[in-house]
């Protein structure tokens, strides 16, 4: 797949995923969410590729998210049929079914903030910094950046980072919980590479059955769907009490129930 603003490698069961806009701070703009979309989406259909690494070029910006260049905006038609598929992108990383890794190298700061909260695991060097900045720019995110934030490090937390827009260190970012790991700037890939490693040991429909299940708690009747439809449903058709309900109906007698699992 050709890409302009993402670059996108797959190696040893690992998909890396890396914003490649260094001059802009790797702030995204709709071309570069639709292209990690695509990237995704390959991810999901590849069997071979096991997690996902997701990441910025260079080492002094993870991402600054949405790029506010009036150019990227010009045109007012775009603000219809999902100009900023920004959200499409969070709910994707949310459901798809292999673990996706942020590798935070630098600043992760309003929508790159976001981005890395909504991976399932995120990694920072210590030279990462983390930061709310909406309402002093003129912007919010009512959704994903605000209900999971508040899960991760508590509502009243939450509410700091939203409405002071303070700067976080990547040792506060672990403290309050949101972070997973901090390591040295030079060990940084490495250590991912080693948890993606871990991640390949595990059982990837146990993964997938995960993911699922923590989506399901903020997608209502679509998320318990895809839990059921996706993962227990099928289980449920293999077994003998599936089976022998299905072949008592076709051959119009009772079933034997001693076939049921107790």
């Amino acid at each position: 797949m050709a890409f302009e603003d993402i670059l996108f490698e797959k190696s040893e069961q690992i998909a890396w995923v890396t914003i490649d806009r260094e001059a802009k701070g790797n702030a995204f703009r709709r071309q570069t969410v639709r292209e990690i979309i695509d990237a995704l989406e390959d991810v999901r259909r590849d069997p071979d590729i096991r997690s996902v690494v997701l990441t910025g070029t260079g080492t002094r910006f993870f991402c600054l998210g949405g790029d506010h260049d009036p150019a990227e905006h010009e045109d007012d038609r775009l603000h219809y049929g999902n100009m900023f598929p920004v959200v499409d992108l969070y709910d994707l990383i949310d459901k798809l079914p292999k673990p996706v890794i942020a590798m935070v190298g630098g600043f992760a700061v309003g929508g790159g903030n976001v981005l890395a909260l909504m991976c399932d695991l995120t990694i920072a060097s210590r030279a990462a910094a983390f930061r709310q900045v909406g309402p002093l720019m003129g912007s919010f995110d009512a959704g994903f950046g605000t209900w999971y934030l508040e899960e991760a490090v508590g509502r009243k937390k939450a509410k700091e980072i939203w409405m002071l827009n303070r700067k976080y260190s990547a040792d506060d970012a672990l403290a309050m919980g949101l972070i997973n790991e901090v390591v040295e700037p030079d060990a940084l890939r490495a250590r991912v590479t080693e948890i993606c490693a871990e991640l390949a040991e595990r059982g990837p429909q146990a993964l997938a059955a995960l993911k699922a299940s923590f989506h399901a708690r903020h997608n209502g009747v679509a998320g318990l769907s895809r839990v059921s439809l996706d993962l227990l449903t099928p289980a449920y058709y293999r077994s003998e009490e599936s089976k022998e309900l299905g072949r008592a109906f076709a051959e119009r007698r009772r079933p034997d129930k001693s076939k049921f699992l107790r």
